[in-house]
């Protein structure tokens, strides 16, 4: 097998000239693995582990909306309280991630995921035996920040773990899917832990999981680092982007209810700007930036974040008016939401499933434009559903349509925002997916809120007494799905920049980033 860190090597050097030479402190990889010219044995048994790790805290994220109103019967909370349970992790979670995939690279891959692991185990130890909302809340801020640490470290183990271009292709399409069934089945495992056994347990059962993870993987998988010859911290840079990250889903998620013209969301967005355009200025001046910025300079890599980031929009931008038509204007309960949802998620297994293989056949354009066109079809068929609606006659082909192109769209963003990355830069990648997709889920979720609740205001507005609430609120959610479409169709251009496959570009089905 070709060496992984030549190939890499060889791929930037059309479309990011220089950018090998541009870091001169980092020349390799150090790993206790096996030599670079063969592949680990045990590399798919450890996707399992670091799998299931990923699973949890992608299920964290949305397992605790169905377990809301058990949380403030027995804890007291208020309204505001409830905001933070939700929002806190949002914002720690999504502030650190591109930190710590930066010092993964810095001070070890294997040793800084475990330590995440760890604490997330605590934390949601922590979670489940609080005894006020202060209690939960710290804890859940926490929680969001050793998740920070967990997801960007774990993608990048998987591509140091997986060379081949195809063997990285379908472990990536194992990922994808992972994140497809997290995010849908937390509504449903929420719903039914939380009837069963109590809220709390929807915070217990991560402690058994980061249990087997802590004490299996050191047998898996073996250290890996970027060797230096002088190790040196961006220090400035990481205090700025983590304040302006920190600011700006900040903003974003609390906008829906104190509102974008709002003194407070202007000012967080207006620092937020400041604070990216300082972080620029050290990055572009620091001898060992945090985040060095030739890697923008590779085009599949700048298109494959801007699809993941128009993924989050159009998939959370979906997921919060199709929560509310399916309970408030259908009449859904959690747990039949949940199971109705089911059909999304098989369908986002067999959408990454087939991408990621696909990719490895077509290359990544032939994948991520057909990807989001049905993305595009699927809310549009949504923007059309009725007050007097059913399940399979506005939920199931939408949901289904939407499924696959879900799961095969991220994949494909995820393969491309990854590839040709050296190494080295393996955590830093990640860290700019995740940071992505969670800046576009944040902003899916508001402006989805945003143009929902204006268009049913102005609904009631014209139809005065004799408006229905409830066809009011379906006109506001049928707008909702429309600009669902459009942040779809947004990542339609970044996908066209994707190489097409050329002939005998090998296994990987992918064609120079030229």
């Amino acid at each position: 097998m070709t060496d992984d860190r030549s190939a890499a090597r060889r791929k930037t050097s059309g479309d990011d000239a220089g950018d090998a030479a541009a870091d001169t402190t980092a020349d390799a990889v150090t790993t206790d693995g096996p030599p670079d010219d063969s592949p680990d044995p045990r590399r798919w048994k450890a996707l399992a582990l670091l799998g299931a790790a990923f699973f949890m805290v992608i299920l964290d994220s949305t397992i605790v909306l169905t377990a809301i109103p058990a949380m403030q019967d027995d804890l007291g909370l208020e309204v505001s309280a409830v905001q933070w349970v939700l929002t806190g992790y949002a914002v720690t979670f999504g502030s650190l991630l591109l930190f710590f995939g930066r010092v993964a690279d810095l001070l070890g891959r294997r040793a800084i995921f475990l330590v995440g692991t760890a604490v997330f185990v605590v934390a949601s130890l922590a979670c489940g035996f609080a005894w006020t909302g202060i209690a939960l809340i710290v804890a859940r801020l926490v929680q969001g920040a050793s998740a920070a640490v967990m997801a960007p470290t774990a993608l990048s183990l998987v591509m140091v773990l997986f060379r081949d271009p195809a063997e990285r292709n379908r472990a990536l399409g194992l990922w994808g899917s992972l994140g497809g069934i997290g995010a849908t089945a937390g509504l449903l495992a929420g719903g039914v832990i939380t009837a069963t056994l109590g809220w709390e347990w929807i915070f217990f059962i991560n402690v058994p999981v980061g249990v087997v993870v802590l004490v299996m993987l050191p047998r898996l998988v073996g250290e890996s680092r970027r060797r230096v010859a002088v190790r040196r911290f961006d220090a400035a840079g990481a205090i700025t982007i983590t304040a302006a990250l920190a600011l700006l889903i900040s903003a974003i998620v609390n906008a829906p209810d104190a509102g974008w013209a709002s003194a407070a969301t202007v000012v967080q967005l207006g620092a937020a700007v400041v604070l990216i355009a300082v972080f620029a200025l050290i990055e572009s001046r620091s001898s060992a930036p945090l985040v060095p910025l030739r890697i923008f300079g590779m085009r599949t890599l700048t298109a494959g974040n801007l699809i993941i980031l128009a993924i989050g929009l159009a998939v959370d931008g979906m997921l919060f008016p199709l929560t509310l038509y399916a309970q408030q204007v259908l009449g859904f309960s959690p747990l039949q939401f949940g199971l109705a949802c089911a059909v999304m998620t098989v369908a986002s297994v067999a959408g990454a499933f087939g991408g990621q293989a696909a990719v490895t056949r077509f290359g990544l354009r032939a994948v991520a434009v057909p990807a989001l066109v049905l993305i595009v079809a699927a809310t549009l068929l949504l923007s059309t559903a009725s007050v007097d609606g059913s399940f399979f006659g506005d939920l199931f082909w939408p949901l289904l349509i939407f499924g696959l192109g879900m799961g095969a769209a991220f994949v494909a963003g995820q393969i491309a925002a990854l590839h040709g990355v050296p190494p080295e830069d393996s955590g830093l990648a990640a860290g700019l997916v995740d940071t992505s997709f969670h800046i576009g889920s944040a902003l899916g979720i508001a402006i989805a809120t945003a143009v929902a609740t204006s268009v049913t205001g102005a609904a009631i507005a014209q139809g005065g007494a004799g408006i229905e609430q409830t066809d009011a609120l379906a006109q506001g959610l049928r707008a909702a799905f429309l600009a669902a479409a459009v942040f779809a169709a947004a990542g339609l251009p970044a996908a066209l920049l994707l190489p097409r496959r050329r002939r005998g570009s090998g296994a990987s089905g992918q064609a120079s980033p030229r």
